[in-house]
């Protein structure tokens, strides 16, 4: 017998060994008070499908949908739905799972017949995926020799797999299978295809659109928002790795085994220094226009690489002639004990209202007419605004940066004529893949960012980054993210061989977590995500990159 501790209901119960985690749940759901379905477990803070067998005592932790690990694995096994159905409609299709986006999945559908994707071909899919569904059709997981699973997957045309785990170094590797189709992912997938209760399909530029369930209300779907900017700027990036033939992390390795990390690194290092010399110039263009540019406002989310982009981008200005000044909207952050605060009685730094707002907007206003300001310089040790004599005036030829996660907020500049403003979003854009049925989440790079820079300026532990990253990305939601749309310009500060640069410094950080705290199931997922990358060394990241304001170097 094994004895169980559910985390849910603070009771133990004992079950013979190998009993699932299926199985134990009816007893432990009579005394909880869940709302939703449950579709996944934490073992020992540790992800698990529920088809998990205890041979040893345990503590679990119950999870339905509005939980991350839950949301994981119900839309890992939704793409294997659509993969499997499409396959069923038309065989050897080749199915590519592009990004995030919109708040569904972009994917891309070949038909083997070369036709481009039509509504009826969408209807016909989204109709199998029901059908599946209706079968209750298991998921299954199976446990291989590594060379065992390669074969496989190579006699299935799957190049994309195979290129990722003969670089992954594992021995052994577990895949899936949903009725005879077979395919891999990392994370748990549900029991079966019963527990599928909703999704959505439809045409989405030049294929589909698979959206999931909203994640504080899973009986509908996440609300649809338009984001052309976003896809355009995923499309350019898209564009540069098909030219350099990396479509997936398996090929991005290869390349660095093979030496050519440092070539990798420079391309994706000069493309984005191109993207912001031309930033430069259209800021220019613009200044020299009857009603000119005065005002120039730079956001994005977390670990996206705003101050960094700022002292780039006004070198570049300084290059086409301008004098650019700059200051952040932290500067103007309310005193720590005037700070919002959270519903648990913590301060809400990334609160709209944690800004001065109405004192920036007087400043700005000040300079844009002329006058000379004193900027405060908010102390983050003191929790106050001081004034340390730093003055600004805007001079003929001059332009005005603001950097912050406010800057692109309507309210913060309402007063400021629209033809002075020139606005820049910040954002990380993944655009490669583990493999084809596996994108990357942007916010999991912005997630190892911002561990590594805290743990390396000693402002947090990585179980602190990891614990406060829920309530970052419920504000970037809030705060931020509502603005991307209305940028004049979007620049994406990731490249492609940042995971290999940055893996070595995660792995360490990430190490020093405990196995017994909630955070390390956090952890777990992101050590495994680490491990499919080829570690490279930084030596060919120039001082005045965007990683380097994470690593450490920084010439800036």
């Amino acid at each position: 017998m094994v004895n169980i501790f559910c985390v849910n209901t603070q009771t133990s119960r004992t079950f013979p060994e190998g009993t699932t985690l299926l199985d134990m749940l009816p007893e432990f759901m009579q005394e909880a008070s869940l709302d939703q379905p449950i579709i996944a477990a934490k073992v020992n803070n540790v992800c698990q499908g529920l088809k998990y067998r205890a041979f040893n005592s345990r503590q679990v932790e119950f999870l339905d949908y509005t939980s991350y690990t839950g949301r994981s694995v119900y839309c890992s096994s939704l793409c294997f739905l659509l993969c499997k159905a499409a396959l069923d409609v038309f065989p050897q299709c080749k199915i590519v799972l592009r990004r995030p986006i919109s708040k569904g999945y972009f994917c891309a559908i070949e038909k083997n017949d070369g036709t481009a994707l039509v509504e009826a071909d969408v209807e016909r899919i989204n109709a199998r995926m029901k059908e599946i569904v209706a079968l209750d059709m298991p998921f299954r997981r199976h446990e291989v020799r590594t060379e065992d699973a390669i074969e496989m997957f190579a006699a299935k045309g799957y190049h994309d797999k195979v290129r990722l785990l003969q670089t992954a170094g594992d021995v052994y590797v577990n895949y899936y299978t949903l009725d005879n189709t077979p395919d891999y992912y990392y994370e748990a997938l549900l029991p079966s295809t019963g527990y599928l209760k909703l999704w959505g399909l439809s045409m989405y530029r030049d294929g589909l659109l698979l959206r999931v369930p909203d994640r504080h209300n899973p009986q509908q779907l996440a609300p649809f928002t338009e984001q052309p900017k976003t896809f355009e700027v995923f499309r350019e990036n898209l564009r540069w790795n098909n030219i350099m033939k990396l479509d997936n992390v398996g090929d991005v390795n290869m390349a660095c085994e093979n030496g050519e990390a440092g070539d990798l690194i420079k391309i994706a290092e000069a493309l984005q220094e191109k993207k912001i010399v031309q930033i430069a110039e259209e800021i220019e263009r613009r200044v020299q226009l009857d009603e000119p540019v005065k005002l120039v406002l730079i956001t994005g989310p977390s670990s996206s690489g705003k101050s960094t982009f700022c002292k780039r981008l006004s070198i570049q200005l300084k290059a086409c002639g301008l004098h650019p000044i700059s200051f952040s909207t932290d500067d103007y952050f309310v005193n720590r004990l005037d700070t919002p605060r959270l519903p648990d009685g913590s301060f809400d730094f990334d609160n709209f209202d944690t800004v001065d707002h109405a004192y920036l907007q007087s400043d700005v206003l000040k300079l844009l007419n002329g006058e000379t300001v004193e900027v405060p310089e908010f102390n983050f040790v003191t929790g106050l605004r001081e004034f340390n004599g730093k003055k600004l005036k805007l001079e003929p030829g001059m332009v005005l940066l603001i950097e912050g996660i406010h800057a692109l907020n309507p309210r913060l500049t309402d007063m400021v004529p629209e033809s002075s403003k020139y606005r820049i979003f910040i954002n990380t854009i993944t655009s490669i893949s583990l493999d084809d049925h596996n994108c990357i989440p942007t916010s999991d790079n912005r997630l190892i960012r911002r561990i590594v820079r805290d743990f390396s300026k000693g402002a947090f532990s990585a179980r602190d980054s990891i614990m406060n990253w829920p309530n970052v990305r419920r504000s970037e939601v809030k705060w931020i993210y509502p603005y991307q749309e209305c940028a004049d310009v979007l620049f994406n500060s990731t490249y492609i061989v940042e995971f290999p640069v940055i893996r070595a410094y995660a792995e360490r950080i990430l190490m020093t977590v405990p196995k017994n705290c909630p955070e390390y199931s956090e952890v777990q997922r992101l050590m495994k995500f680490l491990s499919y990358f080829t570690p490279v060394s930084d030596k060919d990241v120039p001082a005045t990159s965007m990683l380097r304001s994470f690593i450490g170097g920084s010439s800036l």
